[in-house]
């Protein structure tokens, strides 16, 4: 045997032998894995479709049983059994498969009720869920440091801090990562058609303003509502008689990009425009009762009025909406509204945390359906699609103005 064929021989030894010890490793591993669910008799209780909600609780106390046996007998890690607790009860709600039902701890709550009822620390930014389930920027607040640092609508958030946030389920995932307190600083990847843009911006308290509002031309006001939060209502009211002082004798009431808030605060701002014992909205119930609420009070305004919205402007949007149009009382301009056509209900438990759980759905005055479909206007009028912002015109207004003219 020559040389060259004792190596060829050698080669194939090394190489039987890696094979064999990789299969030793493979078949040791699955033995192992095996024996040890089999040893701890580890089981997941199954539940069929038409199960009680009883049986389904007693699947869920068994199943979890087994995997806190295994657990405590072979984690190594600090378990902290609020944590778990927590956790539980989020993935229990969570499947419900409904995104607008959550359950919330205190300090979760604690922050959301913050920011619903005035000034929080943070950036100063709304944002929504776009249709690749991107966190898209709807607008910045007035005098926020999300406004002085340039962040623009349309925004898409990539990173926060260095870490990927494209494709999430929730767009509060992203927002409690940029929020944080006054003086700390947060780093944000952007993307912004096909550029990417890096911003280091500075959190501060951030005072929300829900209403702006002006003189546009001639006699036409213009009012724009960013969120339908703890008395906005009182602050459109002020708004109208500010405007009428001011000579106007129509209004644009501009709820683009307002995904929603408080029902109770849509009610009210109806109630500005339209007259007493007016239906404004069908509700239904999960136990199929069906509730009509009607306007409380006379209007303050008969001014003529025109409301812009666009693909974002949901929930409590939609309600005004639906009520003004159905009511013959405004004309709709915009694009269809994004479909949030459901009411959720709060339960408070004892510790401060909640269950938000949606418990009804809503039709327009008219039993026109919402939810998943959305509210057309009566001018359908989309936006021009330019990346220079100072090539941008707004076609929308501009035709509402036409329009009121």
């Amino acid at each position: 045997m020559d040389s060259y064929e004792k190596k060829q021989l050698q080669y194939k030894y090394i190489l039987i032998t890696v094979i064999l010890v990789c299969l030793v490793a493979i078949i040791s591993s699955t033995v192992t894995y095996h024996y040890y669910f089999d040893n701890n008799s580890l089981k997941k209780y199954t539940v069929e479709s038409n199960s009680t909600s009883d049986e389904t609780i007693d699947a869920i106390s068994n199943t979890l049983k087994g995997f806190r046996k295994i657990i405590d007998s072979n984690f190594k890690g600090k378990i902290d059994e609020a944590k778990l607790l927590d956790g539980a009860i989020k993935g229990y709600v969570n499947g419900l498969d409904d995104k607008y039902s959550e359950y919330m701890t205190a300090e979760e709550w604690e922050e959301f009720q913050t920011i619903a009822l005035g000034d929080f620390e943070g950036i100063g930014i709304y944002v929504s869920l776009d249709k690749n389930n991107n966190v898209v920027i709807l607008s910045t607040i007035k005098e926020s440091p999300a406004e002085a640092i340039g962040l623009k609508e349309k925004d898409v958030i990539v990173e926060v801090d260095g870490e990927n946030v494209l494709g999430v389920k929730d767009a509060s995932e992203v927002t409690s990562k940029i929020k944080g307190p006054s003086g700390t600083k947060v780093h944000l990847k952007i993307a912004r058609g096909d550029e990417y843009l890096e911003f280091d911006v500075n959190r501060d308290v951030v005072k929300i303003y829900h209403v702006d509002s002006k003189i546009i031309e001639d006699d036409i006001g213009y009012i724009s509502l960013y969120t339908f939060d703890t008395d906005c209502s009182v602050e459109v009211e002020k708004a109208i008689k500010e405007l009428e002082k001011e000579g106007a004798k129509k209004i644009i009431l501009d709820l683009r990009n307002n995904t929603g808030g408080l029902v109770s605060e849509a009610y009210k701002i109806s109630n500005l425009f339209i007259p007493k014992d007016k239906d404004i909205l069908i509700t239904e119930y999960s136990n199929g009762t069906k509730e009509i609420s009607k306007t409380k009070s006379n209007n303050i305004s008969n001014m003529e009025l025109i409301l812009l919205v666009n693909e974002y402007s949901a929930s409590a949007s939609e309600i005004l909406a639906g009520a003004l149009k159905d009511n013959n009382r405004a004309k709709i301009v915009g694009t269809t509204t994004y479909g949030k056509g459901i009411i959720q209900q709060v339960f408070s438990l004892l510790d401060g945390s909640v269950l938000k759980l949606t418990i009804a759905e809503y039709y327009t005055p008219n039993g026109t359906k919402i939810h998943e479909i959305g509210l057309e206007p009566d001018v359908k009028v989309e936006l021009p699609d330019i990346e220079d912002e100072k090539d941008f015109v707004d076609t929308q207004l501009n035709k509402a103005i036409e329009l009121l003219k």
